[in-house]
């Protein structure tokens, strides 16, 4: 996990489920092989309806047609981030597609773990209601270390909620390197 996570905002509302992030016809791909892994994240966020993009003239994609990967590191969200079912393929498909961090208000409880265990992405939360102050597009600037997100392109700071232990987790790279490292489980 990097100290600074820099890259544009993709703003989404509240609720956002786990079959707005994979829908879940889309679980045939397998995620072992290289071809089909890239599928999760050409398909991400594709479930969400253009209301919920949080954009006055309607939806931008979140992957453009042809990729798999996103042009948007960092998901700003309300309240409830991944609700829904309790599928890995959710934080999953959004590190596919290249997103390093999501900013959530809440959380489901099963996403934030999916997220931290897998190592997928960084799940932060903040006390400020961010779905009203940043917009798709802005650049973005967070500091791990700090708990703090910077708007560079409105010039404006805001706090995050600490990632507390969670960081030893991500930092290790998932749940299992941490649990090696820490002598929870013997090496092999």
């Amino acid at each position: 996990m990097e100290n600074i996570i820099k890259g544009k905002a993709f703003v989404l509302g509240d609720d956002i489920d786990t079959d707005q992030i994979i829908p879940a016809q889309y679980l045939v791909y397998k995620l072992d092989d290289e071809e089909e892994r890239k599928k999760y994240g050409e398909l991400a966020m594709s479930g969400v309806p253009d209301a919920q993009s949080g954009l006055p003239d309607g939806h931008i994609p979140f992957v453009q047609k042809g990729k798999w990967t996103t042009d948007y590191a960092i998901i700003i969200g309300g309240k409830n981030f991944g609700c829904g079912s309790s599928r890995e393929h959710a934080p999953f498909a959004l590190n596919i597609a290249g997103v390093k961090a999501v900013v959530a208000e809440s959380y489901a409880r099963i996403f934030f773990r999916n997220s931290v265990n897998g190592g997928y992405l960084v799940p932060f939360e903040t006390p400020s209601r961010l779905i009203e102050k940043i917009a798709t597009g802005d650049e973005i600037e967070i500091d791990v270390q700090s708990s703090t997100l910077k708007n560079l392109t409105r010039d404006e700071s805001f706090e995050l909620c600490s990632l507390g232990d969670v960081e030893k987790i991500l930092r290790a790279g998932d749940v299992f390197a941490y649990a090696k490292e820490a002598g929870m489980i013997e090496m092999r």
